[in-house]
């Protein structure tokens, strides 16, 4: 009869725990290879993977001592290892959702586990009787109180990071703060004699695995920002070509001999342009059609003092709306330096129009055209994968190139409406 009831209260308890097992195994994976967490946010979610395992076995050597033979000291001290390590996770979150020290965090645990070691020789925070039975002291609730006040600081810390982002998964950490203070209404209520696996526990796992989706949610877009401040910079790079300087002040240092008015007009156009790549990096937003076509106007300007037989006619149908920034000028920097320059008159016409559906915007140019196929390799074609990527990531729009070697190239862009806000 001892040997069944031992193995059915092991089987309850492998049943109530394969579950939370199999969640901790899978979170270890995927946290070993999310390439968007850090080394120390990896090393940091380690950490909580290992303090909620042995939470469960904390629990179920608890639960042993508790329905079988009475080890007092022995059950004291599972008792406080369960008291301090339960706070422990909740101060680990907060390392990964605030990278400040918070001292104050790790007093609190301190002083937790300070207050839980009183067990070992007096009764002001719990004792277990002769008969093996559990009493709470005047400070059995301390370390309730202390989680209470880490998950209070968990979530401040969280939406003071993230708040301004206004992002739909914000619900997630607050499921966290009511999973936990859910299981431990639950835990106060149930009977913890014939319960393997505290409600605390169960919660405590669930909890690990929907903080590290939302953490790394934050990651990814975080990585994403990064990707686009580097584009940006990238981006800035390629359309101030060292060519492309020498030559503008090559042309004011003629004009300044011949024609001083047109250099000092120059001058000031070149130094605007120059003002407005910088500006764009800091610009991760849309921008307006008209904020575009400035910045394309004072390159065209500034190209066709050295090529007075360009031409850049604008056919603006369409106004209202916005895109990524550096999309119409790099296309128009194409048309110019590999096509239509080389023409007696050489005209790039840049058309936007709207429809049902989308704007429409459309570079033509009468140059000598070239393979689409090689668009995107090379340094011929500069900048037109990176419009490409920059306008379906961020719009979810398209960029389609028809060109003909000899007659010219088309670039047309579409863009999807997006309703107006009130």
């Amino acid at each position: 009869m001892g040997l069944k009831a031992m193995l059915r209260e092991n089987a309850a308890f492998f049943l109530a725990v394969l579950p939370l097992f199999i969640h901790l195994i899978g979170l270890v994976f995927a946290v070993y290879m999310d390439e968007h967490i850090s080394k120390k946010h990896r090393a940091i979610m380690l950490l909580v993977i290992a303090a909620n395992f042995l939470l469960i076995v904390q629990n179920y050597v608890e639960f042993k001592l508790v329905v079988g033979t009475a080890h007092i000291f022995l059950r004291t001290c599972v008792a406080i290892f369960g008291y301090c390590i339960r706070p422990v996770i909740l101060a680990l979150f907060i390392a990964i959702v605030s990278p400040k020290k918070h001292i104050y965090v790790w007093a609190l645990i301190g002083l937790n586990a300070a207050v839980s070691l009183t067990a070992l020789f007096s009764r002001i925070c719990f004792w277990i009787d002769a008969e093996n039975n559990y009493h709470g002291g005047i400070l059995c609730r301390f370390c309730l109180g202390v989680s209470i006040l880490l998950l209070a600081n968990l979530l401040y810390c969280t939406l003071r990071r993230y708040r301004e982002k206004r992002q739909r998964e914000i619900w997630l950490p607050l499921l966290v703060a009511a999973l936990i203070l859910a299981a431990c209404g639950m835990d106060s209520i149930s009977n913890k004699g014939n319960q393997p696996v505290e409600f605390l526990t169960i919660a405590a796992v669930s909890s690990c695995v929907c903080f590290y989706i939302w953490l790394h949610l934050q990651f990814v877009r975080e990585h994403e920002q990064a990707l686009m401040a580097e584009q940006r910079i990238e981006i800035m790079m390629t359309q101030i070509q060292p060519h492309f300087l020498n030559n503008t002040l090559s042309t004011i240092q003629a004009l300044c001999r011949i024609d001083p008015e047109k250099a000092f007009d120059t001058t000031a156009k070149f130094g605007t342009y120059l003002r407005q790549n910088i500006e764009f990096l800091n610009q991760p937003d849309l921008i307006p059609l008209e904020k575009e076509i400035e910045h394309t106007r004072l390159y065209a300007d500034i190209e066709r003092l050295r090529f007075p037989n360009i031409t850049v006619v604008y056919d603006l149908g369409d106004t209202e709306f916005s895109l990524p920034v550096l999309t119409i000028q790099p296309l128009v920097e194409n048309a110019i330096r590999h096509g239509v320059r080389i023409r007696k008159s050489g005209l790039v016409t840049v058309r936007t129009q709207a429809y049902d559906d989308r704007h429409e915007i459309t570079i033509t140019d009468n140059g000598k055209g070239f393979d689409p196929r090689t668009a995107t390799s090379g340094g011929m074609h500069i900048g037109i994968q990176n419009v490409r990527e920059r306008i379906e990531r961020m719009c979810g729009g398209t960029l389609k190139i028809d060109s003909k070697i000899g007659e010219g190239t088309t670039v047309t862009i579409q863009l999807p409406r997006r309703e107006e806000k009130l």
